[in-house]
């Protein structure tokens, strides 16, 4: 489509508009590749920056919801990140903004789920467009500054730019991604926490302000990631018509 010759309406019901449900093939084989990508250690620790920015945006997001002041976000290239606020030390406002991290990514990927269950798959792109550049605002760091930009340019690029099949296979993979990758940091975070590595993680942060034990938000995290992966899961993965074996009756006969 020539850029030149797109009207905002034209635009908006590109967007908001639904499409067609991709081939099951293809929905089975983006989620192995998004199991691969959590599983093979160097895929992991590059894809690994992708759940960084959601726990991140988890954090300020929330942060700005309770009333808080966002001095900004930082992304790291050892994929970790921290978000800074200003506000009560204790209350409600840190506990929800410390709880966000987390459970952000199996959320969003469950959301993106229900988005693609619907046949929205550029509005789940241009989505992430949208939430991408309402982070990019608030990054305080070089390096964080060119993870947002480049994520956010594969996903233009992909919506734009790219064939139906191409934006449902890169959509269904992202929702995958997310869902699967939530559980990885609840356990690298609880095997920092068991050698004593990870003080000031989320888990510490909340039981020092609610004094329920750290392993308790461990759990908590943990548990939410996997209801996500299992209502997400059940919401992607697609119904297939087995064929009709000879000498048995048909599915029509049920």
């Amino acid at each position: 489509m020539d850029v030149d010759d797109i009207s905002i309406t034209d635009l908006w019901d590109r967007v908001t508009g639904t499409q067609p449900d991709p081939p099951w093939w293809l929905v089975a084989f983006v989620g192995l590749v998004a199991l691969a990508a959590v599983l093979h250690g160097p895929t992991w620790r590059l894809a690994r920056n992708t759940v960084t920015i959601a726990h991140e945006g988890g954090h300020a997001l929330v942060a700005l919801l309770t009333g808080r002041k966002l001095d900004g976000i930082k992304l790291h290239s050892d994929t970790s990140g921290v978000t800074v606020s200003r506000g009560k030390p204790h209350g409600p406002g840190m506990i929800f903004t410390a709880l966000a991290g987390y459970v952000t990514p199996p959320l969003l990927g469950l959301f993106f789920a229900l988005l693609l269950a619907a046949g929205r798959i550029t509005l789940m792109l241009w989505f992430s467009l949208a939430l991408l550049g309402a982070m990019l605002i608030m990054i305080r760091n070089a390096y964080g500054v060119l993870s947002v930009v480049a994520t956010g340019a594969i996903i233009f690029g992909v919506s734009w730019l790219g064939s139906a099949e191409v934006q449902a296979g890169f959509a269904y993979l992202a929702a995958w991604f997310l869902l699967f990758a939530a559980t990885r940091p609840v356990v690298e975070l609880q095997r920092m926490r068991a050698r004593h590595m990870a003080p000031s993680s989320d888990a510490d942060q909340l039981a020092h302000l609610t004094g329920v034990p750290g392993l308790a938000w461990v759990s908590l995290f943990g548990a939410t990631a996997l209801l996500a992966l299992l209502a997400g899961g059940a919401l992607l993965v697609p119904d297939v018509d087995l064929p009709d074996l000879p000498g048995l009756p048909s599915t029509a006969d049920f």
